[in-house]
């Protein structure tokens, strides 16, 4: 579990296919620290497993379907990647409440600007609509954020100085790919509305 309170932008140094598994490695520094082969890490939402480290570099081991459901298949050398390491069961939940379960990636249709704060405008899957709404949470790229603007098509959200500066959300441009997950209460509220209308699975 997370909070989507991002504690570093690490560098993808490398995305490589080796002879057993396709091999993600980040640089890094401030989460090293005390990190441990198994440990959770969140990259840009999409919580991954600490395969090995050593000095600055972190390597994750990626599935297909993690590829192919986030955007952590676009990343090249130098990249910038949001970092978050597992919320321990005595920290504070600063965020929401973020899985780390990327449910679809998203399109930036545009970027504003009003003063120093930044507006992100980013498409809507139709399929996924009925889980965001108006002042909500969503996390993007695995920043916990408010939904400011809301269509059927798009939603965008507002992000203050310090996010710009601390995640890799100021870096973005209209055309860029980012990862949405959205709120845990929505699924498990659709979940129970459903139970009376499907058949239970077990």
């Amino acid at each position: 579990m997370f909070t989507g309170l991002v504690e570093e932008v690490g560098d993808c140094l490398w995305l490589r296919q080796t002879a057993s598994s396709i091999q993600l490695t980040i640089v890094a520094k401030k989460i090293l620290p005390g990190l441990h082969t198994g440990d959770s890490v969140a990259l840009n939402g999409c919580c991954l497993t600490v395969a090995s480290h050593r000095k600055d570099q972190v390597v994750f081991d990626l599935l297909e379907e993690t590829l192919a459901r986030t955007n952590l298949g676009k990343l090249r050398p130098g990249s910038p990647v949001n970092l978050e390491r597992a919320l321990p069961a005595d920290g504070r939940l600063g965020g929401h409440f973020v899985q780390g379960h990327v449910d679809c990636t998203a399109q930036v249709l545009a970027i504003g600007e009003r003063g120093d704060d930044l507006k992100i405008e980013v498409s809507l899957p139709h399929e996924m609509s009925h889980y965001v709404v108006w002042k909500g949470s969503i996390a993007l790229n695995g920043v916990s954020l408010t939904v400011a603007e809301l269509s059927h098509q798009s939603l965008a959200v507002w992000i203050i100085p310090h996010t710009r500066k601390k995640t890799n959300l100021g870096r973005l441009i209209a055309g860029d790919t980012v990862n949405l997950e959205f709120d845990i209460l929505a699924k498990y509220a659709e979940r129970i509305l459903d139970a009376g209308r499907k058949p239970t699975v077990r």
